[in-house]
């Protein structure tokens, strides 16, 4: 990790947040693929849209091991709200579905400054209800859905839990990787590694002020910590990163997902950062992580 983090700084591109965000977007699509793994061929690679509650058609990738009635994760990218596609997390969705065997739909939500909280939280769980109700003429097994997503999509796929749960939508998992839980920064891991770390207090900073309104932050969708009752929802498989800002957040809501009574299965993945599923070609502790988030799927997806 100290190796990637200093191959990192030789490259010289300036950090993120003292981009505009389109240039922020270009740069880290640039750089997305340059430590994963070999991308899988798959037998299903599909591009689809889908619509919204208020008309906007959101793109979104089908990818699958077979043809067949799998069983679906649906995948939220991460980017602090403002930065990701559908293409910069293709490899790592497409491993997840190999390894778990099941299909993965990655779901392009509308980003931030360009829209605000709550747009994003809206789309993933419009797309959620729909993958829903078309899944079946797509040919997928939704009596099996799962949610997952890392960093901000995890943050979508924990809310959108608990919004299955209201809805009476059973999922059988939700697969998070290192997920922002907390209204602001303020726990001891925030303290602990907020620079030099690939995650830097000043990204997180830039990224929520693109997103939200400081006097929205409190709000659950937001920051999942504050979900008034989290109790029904579904099982979690977390994937935390040791030297993360947000390691301590997504341990705060493990534990409270547990004293709810929800099954939670978590991992911490010793001496990397933030965004290290991504870069499994240097880092042998993201493909134990591929494996064991795989893992976790399979096992939520038996019949």
């Amino acid at each position: 990790m100290r190796s990637v983090l200093q191959r990192m700084a030789r490259a010289g591109h300036p950090p993120l947040y003292l981009l505009p965000p389109e240039q922020a977007r270009a740069a880290y699509e640039a750089g997305a693929g340059v430590l994963e793994v070999d991308r899988p061929a798959l037998a299903r690679v599909q591009d689809l849209e889908i619509s919204t509650r208020d008309g906007a058609r959101l793109p979104a990738r089908l990818v699958a091991p077979e043809q067949g009635a799998l069983p679906v994760l649906v995948y939220f990218h991460g980017g602090g709200f403002t930065i990701g596609s559908v293409d910069s997390h293709d490899t790592l969705c497409r491993v997840l579905a190999k390894e778990a065997g099941c299909a993965v739909l990655s779901v392009g939500y509308r980003l931030a400054p360009e829209h605000r909280f709550p747009t994003a939280v809206n789309d993933a769980w419009d797309a959620v209800q729909w993958l829903a109700t078309q899944g079946a003429a797509l040919g997928l097994d939704t009596s099996r859905m799962a949610v997952g997503g890392d960093s901000a999509g995890g943050t979508l796929a924990a809310v959108c839990a608990t919004l299955a749960r209201d809805a009476g939508l059973p999922l059988r998992l939700q697969l998070l990787f290192y997920p922002g839980c907390a209204a602001r920064q303020e726990s001891p891991s925030h303290l602990r590694y907020h620079e030099g770390l690939l995650l830097e207090q000043a990204h997180i900073e830039y990224f929520f002020r693109h997103y939200i309104d400081a006097g929205e932050r409190d709000d659950w969708r937001f920051a999942p910590l504050n979900t008034p009752d989290v109790e029904g929802v579904a099982p979690a498989w977390f994937g935390l990163a040791e030297c993360d800002p947000l390691v301590d957040d997504g341990l705060a809501y493990a534990d409270k997902l547990r004293a709810a009574g929800v099954a939670v299965e978590l991992e911490i993945y010793r001496g990397v950062t933030h965004e290290f599923v991504k870069m499994g070609r240097a880092l042998p502790e993201a493909r134990q992580a591929h494996a064991d988030a795989s893992a976790a799927l399979h096992k939520a997806f038996a019949p």
